[in-house]
């Protein structure tokens, strides 16, 4: 080999090196997200962290974000040169941006962001997973020792749209290192799983939840008086109380709504009736042969719904186990315009979840009661209606406890697969 060519050789051996290590970026990528809300146009700066797998050869790439102990991994992701892209097909969002250094830059948006998030993430120095929440005080208080832990209720000043008086709220600590993880339920399902630290400086706590199903954040203020002022940044409007349960209950203030009893029949005779097309456009209805002398859930949802992905698993075990014995599920999807056109979203919810039942198209989520007109106080993603052999409502549960509500979760599904086997057990009507 001439010298020119070895030269030349060692040229191109050094710039292939470089183009690869350029597209191996960090693993651990921390910053915030400046997210506007689709309602009011208010900006609130929402801290978020993110995982990158190393790159295949022929730049795929796998981004997850990390909430405390949660993760969301994208289903697609490209790494070109600098241009980095993640996809979330099951909420059919994406982001997207470039990374210089170490420093990314980009987007976050989607189907129900009106306008995209701007994401500015800097790579973690030290290899180990990066946060940007501030230094706290103590693992279980304020700086003078007053503990938020357990059980709260927030008292609503109005009733809520669904007609609530009260979500009920708790809070635990979380890794020993003051952060602190807080759980917000309402009638429709809970926030998941919210993480973050005392500001010494506010006197606040500021927590917060970043991901695949978009963004949540609260501030929660000590009050001198042992409540709680529990603030969302994103909406002045909710700036509300809250206070321990036999404290409410003193101050004669509602609790929150019971899950079965949110929704109720105009007439608990009459079987309920729905109609749709699946995915592949044959229309199902609650008469067909398939429905007959079953116990069936029809599960009232839409891929849009973060709580109805905690809900999939269980169904999915649920359909799993008791199918064999007479169980039948119809997932009643209500989808946005875009999606009844094309469910790109509910094909990858299907696929994501691996969801054997019926799926059908039921119409926009605005027509959920033109479409089951049976329903009262009929508001809630997801709606489960439990129907017997005879071909009657025996239990309509609104909302769902996920797994970050822990006990919630782990009775919630006690309570249902018992459920499921007392209407298996009972005769179908002759």
């Amino acid at each position: 080999m001439t010298t020119k060519t070895f030269t030349t050789a060692l040229i191109a051996a050094a710039l292939t090196a470089s183009v690869a290590l350029a597209q191996r970026p960090a693993r651990h990528w921390a910053g915030t997200a400046v997210v506007t809300n689709n309602g009011n146009d208010i900006t609130t700066n929402i801290p978020l962290e993110l995982d990158l797998s190393a790159p295949a050869k022929n730049g795929s790439i796998t981004g997850t974000f990390l909430n405390g102990d949660q993760r969301s991994p994208s289903s697609r992701g490209t790494l070109s040169g600098s241009h980095l892209k993640l996809q979330f097909h099951s909420f059919a969002r994406t982001l997207e941006g470039d990374i210089h250094g170490d420093t990314f830059t980009g987007t976050f948006g989607g189907a129900r962001i009106k306008k995209p998030y701007t994401v500015t993430l800097h790579r973690d120095a030290d290899g180990k997973p990066a946060t940007v929440f501030a230094a706290a005080s103590k693992a279980t208080g304020s700086p003078k020792g007053t503990t938020i832990n357990g059980t709260w209720e927030i008292a609503l000043p109005s009733k809520s749209d669904k007609g609530e008086d009260a979500w009920t709220m708790t809070v635990a600590p979380f890794r020993g290192d003051g952060e602190i993880r807080v759980v917000i339920q309402r009638i429709d399902g809970d926030s998941g799983a919210l993480f973050g630290r005392f500001d010494e400086a506010a006197g606040e706590y500021h927590v917060s939840r970043f991901g695949d199903f978009g963004a949540t954040a609260y501030t929660i203020r000590p009050n001198a008086d042992g409540t709680l002022q529990v603030i969302n940044p994103r909406d002045p409007k909710e700036n509300n109380v809250a206070r321990r349960p036999d404290e409410a209950r003193k101050e004669k203030l509602a609790p929150p709504t019971e899950a079965t009893e949110q929704t109720t029949l105009v007439n608990p005779a009459e079987p309920l009736r729905f109609q749709g097309p699946n995915l592949t456009g044959q229309v199902v209805t609650s008469t067909d042969p398939e429905f007959k002398g079953k116990v069936v859930i029809a599960a009232i949802g839409g891929s849009w719904c973060p709580n109805c992905h905690d809900e999939a698993p269980l169904l999915v075990e649920l359909y799993n186990k008791y199918h064999q014995r007479g169980l039948e599920i119809v997932d009643l999807s209500f989808e946005e315009d875009d999606q009844l056109k094309n469910p790109e979203r509910l094909r990858s919810f299907v696929t994501k979840y691996k969801i054997p039942y019926t799926v059908l198209l039921m119409g926009t989520p605005d027509d959920l009661n033109a479409k089951l007109p049976q329903g009262k106080n009929l508001n809630a993603w997801p709606t489960s209606f439990f129907i017997g052999r005879d071909g009657l409502v025996k239990q309509i549960h609104a909302g769902f406890s996920g797994p970050a509500t822990g006990q919630a979760y782990v009775d919630l599904r006690k309570e249902t697969f018992a459920l499921v086997e007392k209407l298996l057990a009972e005769p179908a009507a002759r």
